[in-house]
C-alpha cells in the first residue's frame, strides 16, 4: 500500500467513496461542470479532489476495469457499437495533465477523451493536456478497453 492511498489524519475528512464514484460517473455521463453536480452528491470540490487523487494513483482505472467486467458478465455492455468524444476545459489551477490550449490563446487546459458503449455506459476515459492530439487519446482509450476486456471477449 502506497502512502498516497492512506487517508490523512489531519485536515478535512474524506467523503464517502461510493458517493464520490456516483458523482464522477454522473459527471462523465452528463458532461456537466464540477460545480454543477446535483445537490444529492457530495461537495463538488471534494468530488473533484477525489477524482484527481484516484486518477493519479490509478485507482479510477482499477475501479473502471472492475465495473466494465462486472457489467459485461451481467450482460449490461453492448459491444456492437462504441463512440468516442473529446472535451477540452480550462485548467486554472494547473496539475500534471495540463497543456497549452490551442483554441484559447495557449491558456492552460485539459482534454478528456471518453469511450462509451451503445447504451451510453462509459468504457474508458483518458485525460491529457489540451495540446495532445485527439487520435493519441483515442488510441489510449481503445488500448485500455482492449486490455481490460480481452480475456472476457
Amino acid at each position: 500500500m502506497d502512502a498516497h492511498d492512506l487517508p490523512n489524519l489531519i485536515g478535512r475528512k474524506r467523503i464517502d467513496a461510493r458517493a464520490a464514484l456516483d458523482a464522477i460517473i454522473f459527471r462523465l455521463r452528463s458532461g456537466c461542470q464540477w460545480n454543477q453536480l446535483p445537490v444529492e452528491f457530495p461537495d463538488d470540490s471534494s468530488v473533484h479532489r477525489t477524482f484527481q487523487r484516484w486518477e493519479q494513483n490509478s485507482v479510477l482505472e482499477r475501479i473502471w476495469a472492475a465495473l466494465v467486467e462486472e457489467c459485461q458478465e451481467l450482460g449490461g455492455v453492448n459491444w456492437q457499437w462504441q463512440s468516442a468524444d473529446v472535451a477540452m476545459s480550462k485548467a486554472r489551477f494547473g496539475g500534471g495533465k495540463v497543456g497549452p490550449n490551442p483554441t484559447d490563446r495557449a491558456k492552460p487546459g485539459t482534454k478528456r477523451s471518453l469511450l462509451v458503449e451503445a447504451d451510453g455506459g462509459p468504457l474508458a476515459v483518458v485525460i491529457a493536456g489540451a495540446n495532445v492530439h485527439d487520435t493519441k487519446l483515442l488510441e489510449k482509450n481503445i488500448g485500455s478497453r482492449c486490455r481490460r476486456t480481452s480475456k472476457a471477449e
